[in-house]
């Protein structure tokens, strides 16, 4: 910078203005049934059964229920209560949770060598990958496991049970444009309805036979493992089925608070799944060849019909909150410069995390209709299910270990002890979910992978396009010292967006080659994404005055933010920067990539790179800039 730049003064941080009165706990532990526990609460149609299945390729229907339900109460109170209510709910992001939010966490510990750096930043991307593998396999095993109810009042039913499915999750895909607002308000008292389900039939059934509840006892788990090591081993893969949506727990704090959501799993989510679960064992006690209709086994004749309408309510349900995270992390991951900018609509004027991302709204639909097509049943489906969890839950138990032992400062033996147990927990269940991988395990492993490629490429050919664009960039500093040596200075205002803020950008050398002219006052505004969620009002915007007319805007905002240009100069007049909107012009560079004789991308990511470049969302949309307002000038870089 020159001699003459001097930062504006800020103002005064303004009083914050009165807020509504808090919704009460009840109200926030309401909204986190509909949105944290849809995944994990439907998980009894179909966990059990697909456990026992397993179980009973070694062990007789006594022992390989008792055995099942041991497996699934210890994986709910060791997996779910204690390593993500209990343990990783305490490492908020400011006040956010999440796969990227414990990343971003654990990246800012001190004294973390550049490996270990390295390692954090691709198991946040490897976990995004994942996030979107189980993402497309949620609504589909979900909701043909709630329809498939229909089959056990007539097999009639049979033929109309994909078919039915399809036309739900397209009818679900489908309105997503015109934002869950109005349905969200059922979310919470409809899973409020189901735990309330799941809780009568499942304790009418145990009490038929309380003896089930000596499945508490682990010894029965470790019978299985003592007796026939490897048969239990592969039922593993079945038991992580009962703990699915456990991110979500995490992923939700942001909205809901750590205590609702706490207060909810412990008060209501727990007992009623806990219940569920015991009182299926106890109705395959009493009838073990309806293994295959456990969930319907527990439940009279009478209720058949209302559990089928019931359960697939609470598999849409659960299918939306899923849908919704996935909107949620892509913004993210596009803040983050993961993923390339896409077109991201907010659908509520008053509620900020309900927005549509349309691409990855298609993607996602595609995917789910194809996996229902390939598996067309639930027990076909639950060997695709489970290995992309496992390995987001391994992720997770790396970073939160590192939080602990770095900001939380636990003693080291202890971390060791913890997280090398639960790390371990991890491990067993994601090497039996491997041995599902030729049945349908592969599924998820593909798309994660395919995304992971699409990530790490669009990450190496940033890295490089912005080298590029630096080594041909004039420095700033060197501009300024020569900015009013014969270059006529028109009225006006001229924003300029730059990806750094030590070089000229590149569109407003264009404007002084092309048209000779310069604004009488210039703003270079530079958007810089932080590695928190939400960065505070006081600390979005700093303004620096360069001279000459010409003033540095930076822009601050968080990963679970948007840029908005405008209104970031709106709030750069605090600063004493009053920029017209009505009257100024902004400048974008419009890049045309072409292939390079040499290159450090190889060949095909380079034409990958180029081909995610062409099809990334016009800047000026992605910043919101007044279309009316905008001049874009060409230029080719090659890659």
């Amino acid at each position: 910078m020159s001699d003459s730049a001097t930062p504006l003064p800020a103002p005064e941080e303004p009083h914050a203005p009165g807020h509504a009165t808090k919704a009460g706990t009840f109200s926030l532990m309401l909204g986190a049934m509909g949105v944290v526990f849809g995944d994990i609460g439907t998980s009894p149609l179909y966990a059990l059964r697909q456990t026992v299945l397993a179980t009973k390729a070694g062990f007789d229907n006594h022992i390989a229920v008792m055995g099942s339900l041991s497996m699934i109460f210890w994986a709910l109170m060791i997996v779910v209560t204690l390593k993500y209510v209990v343990i990783i709910m305490r490492a908020d992001n400011n006040g956010e949770g999440g796969t990227l939010a414990l990343a971003a966490m654990a990246h800012r510990s001190p004294r973390l060598s550049r490996w270990l750096k390295a390692t954090i930043g691709v198991g946040a991307i490897a976990g995004l990958a994942l996030f979107y593998g189980d993402g497309m396999l949620t609504p589909a095993i979900s909701v043909l496991s709630a329809v498939e109810g229909m089959e056990v009042e007539t097999p009639a039913f049979a033929p109309f049970v994909v078919p039915i499915t399809l036309a739900i999750l397209v009818g679900l895909f489908m309105l997503q444009s015109s934002g869950t607002a109005r349905v969200g308000k059922l979310f919470g008292p409809v899973m409020l309805l189901w735990f309330a389900a799941l809780t009568y039939f499942g304790f009418t059934s145990l009490i038929q036979n309380p003896g089930i509840l000596a499945a508490v006892n682990p010894i029965y788990a470790f019978e299985l493992f003592r007796l026939e090591p490897w048969v239990a081993f592969v039922s593993l893969g079945s038991v992580v089925l009962a703990v699915t949506g456990c991110e979500a727990l995490y992923a939700d704090m942001g909205h809901f608070g750590k205590r609702p959501i706490q207060y909810a799993w412990f008060l209501v989510a727990l007992p009623a799944l806990l219940l569920n679960y015991f009182g299926q064992g106890a109705a395959l006690l009493r009838n073990p060849d309806q293994a295959k209709a456990a969930f319907f086994s527990s439940v009279p004749h009478w209720a058949h019909m209302p559990m089928v309408i019931l359960a697939t309510m609470a598999a849409v349900i659960a299918s939306q909150a899923v849908i919704t995270g996935v909107f949620s992390m892509t913004q993210q991951a596009v803040q983050l410069g993961q993923l390339p900018r896409m077109e991201i609509r907010h659908t509520s004027a008053t509620h900020y995390g309900q927005i549509y991302v349309p691409r990855m709204n298609l993607y996602l639909a595609i995917g789910v209709v194809l996996i229902v097509l390939i598996f067309k049943n639930s027990g076909a489906l639950a060997a695709a299910y489970g290995i992309a969890v496992t390995g987001v839950m391994v992720i997770d138990t790396f970073n939160v270990a590192l939080v602990a032992n770095r900001q939380w400062l636990w003693r080291t033996s202890w971390v060791v002890l913890l997280f090398g147990a639960l790390g371990l927990i991890d491990l067993l269940f994601l090497g039996a979910n491997s041995l599902k991988i030729p049945e349908g395990g592969w599924l998820p492993l593909v798309a994660a992978a395919t995304i992971f490629l699409i990530m790490d490429t669009w990450r190496r050919g940033r890295r490089v396009h912005m080298e590029k664009v630096r080594s041909e960039s004039l420095p700033l500093n060197l501009f300024l010292e020569r900015a009013d040596k014969s270059t006529q200075r028109v009225s006006g205002w001229g924003v300029f967006l730059s990806s750094r803020s030590d070089v000229v950008p590149g569109a407003l050398l264009h404007n002084l080659r092309h048209n000779k002219i310069l604004h009488e006052r210039i703003v270079l505004a530079t958007v810089v994404v932080e590695d928190r969620p939400i960065v505070p009002a006081r600390e979005r915007i700093e303004v620096e005055k360069l001279g000459k007319g010409f003033y540095a805007v930076k822009v601050h905002c968080g990963f679970f933010e948007m840029p908005d240009i405008p209104q970031a100069m709106e709030d750069a007049r605090r600063f004493g920067l009053s920029v017209d909107l009505e009257t100024a012009t902004f400048f974008l560079g419009r890049e045309t990539l072409m292939r390079a004789n040499t290159s450090e991308l190889s060949r095909w990511r380079g034409w990958l790179y180029r081909n995610l470049v062409g099809n990334a969302l016009d800047p000026a949309r992605f910043y919101q800039l007044p279309p009316g307002r905008v001049v874009e000038l060409g230029t080719q870089v090659f890659i």
